[in-house]
């Protein structure tokens, strides 16, 4: 990073990294036609497979998504939701950019039920009494971005399953700062931007579909780019046909949900990232975090803040309920030059690799004591 900037919110945006910097310079001296670049520096099918590594997820079960909210909302449609009779289950610490979604399935004919938070987790038990035979999805983050808490996604895809539910997860505050393997875990789709842990940017994420769970939806994308093959029969030259065009799908996550161009500075930058997180260990960089998690844990309450996050979630995220906070904390945050997320009544703290125990100390002595 440039300056002096502590900078403790990974979970909002991820700085570049001068690595990633120096890929994004490479693939616009590319498009601006510079003869020491003769080649794209990376290949879409290369980020997908890193990234499908990272997951523990089949190269043909992942397909680009312009944002994690897109590829929730492929989800919703391929399994014709809303729909008339169908239950969906969700809780209060899914994204809230999701809760909206949820409501408007329920004014369009869908039953949903909302589970609540009992001490900023969400029980299984819980879970188990919401499930109906007709319940048709779970829907849920696998760590919430509001406090952290993380689901036991095995548990809640068994109990899911054996009701004849399918589960979809938000891995946005999961994929590449927790250890994910998807196929152990049973999930059937899952979805991410790139901005954040991925150390991505804007504009481009991923959206992973079982094998399994790819024969369960129907086909509601159309896109060029999930092509398998096609032939013309309409330019000049080309070999007669009774219709314009014969064509296939790819029997894969791309062939299914792929539309069109996708943000190729954002995949140059990812060829990058995915490297450097796969070269640190993600088990490593959760290590990192969470020694300076568990000091924040451990100090804030002594300062008087209440957490929000559950002492035992293994995420770098803290957040901690503030009434006003954003009055009380804005001006000494910016005046220290601290970045965190401060919402109306409440702040977190999302630190990365590049943050040390000095940064800590230094947004523990500018927060002072709750007033």
């Amino acid at each position: 990073m440039i300056g002096d900037i502590c900078h403790l919110d990974a979970g909002s945006q991820h700085p570049i990294s001068r690595g990633a910097h120096a890929a994004i310079d490479a693939y616009l001296r590319y498009r601006m036609l510079d003869p020491a670049v003769a080649a794209a520096p990376f290949s879409d099918a290369k980020v997908r497979a890193k990234f499908a590594r990272l997951v523990g997820a089949g190269d043909d079960e992942i397909a680009f998504v312009a944002s994690t909210t897109a590829g929730e909302q492929m989800v919703l449609r391929g399994l014709g939701l809303p729909g008339a009779g169908a239950h969906i289950i969700s809780d209060e610490l899914h994204f809230f950019g999701s809760l909206p979604l949820y409501e408007e399935m329920a004014r369009q004919g869908c039953s949903v039920s909302w589970l609540k938070a009992r001490a900023g987790r969400i029980e299984l038990d819980d879970l188990r009494r919401a499930l109906r035979p007709d319940t048709r999805l779970v829907a849920l983050s696998l760590v919430s971005t509001v406090n952290g808490f993380q689901h036991d996604l095995k548990a809640v895809c068994d109990l899911a399953h054996a009701s004849g539910a399918l589960v979809y997860a938000d891995i946005i505050h999961a994929a590449g700062c927790i250890p994910l393997d998807l196929k152990a875990s049973g999930v059937d789709f899952a979805a991410c931007a790139s901005y954040k842990w991925l150390m991505g940017d804007f504009g481009l994420g991923f959206l992973y579909a079982s094998k399994a769970a790819q024969r369960r939806l129907r086909r509601t994308e159309y896109g060029y780019y999930g092509m398998q093959s096609f032939e013309s029969h309409i330019y000049p030259f080309d070999t007669p046909g009774e219709r314009p065009v014969n064509y296939a799908y790819a029997d894969s996550a791309e062939g299914r949900f792929a539309h069109g161009t996708m943000a190729h500075g954002v995949m140059a930058h990812l060829d990058h990232s995915l490297d450097y997180i796969a070269g640190l260990g993600v088990a490593n960089i959760q290590r990192h975090n969470s020694a300076l998690v568990a000091q924040l844990k451990e100090e804030l309450p002594k300062l008087g803040y209440q957490l929000m996050t559950p002492p035992e979630s293994q995420a770098p995220i803290v957040t901690c309920v503030l009434q006003d906070a954003r009055t009380k904390l804005t001006p000494r945050l910016k005046a220290a030059d601290i970045r965190l997320t401060v919402s109306k009544h409440r702040f977190r703290a999302t630190p990365s690799v590049y943050n040390t125990q000095a940064d800590i100390d230094k947004l523990l002595a500018t927060l002072g004591r709750a007033a």
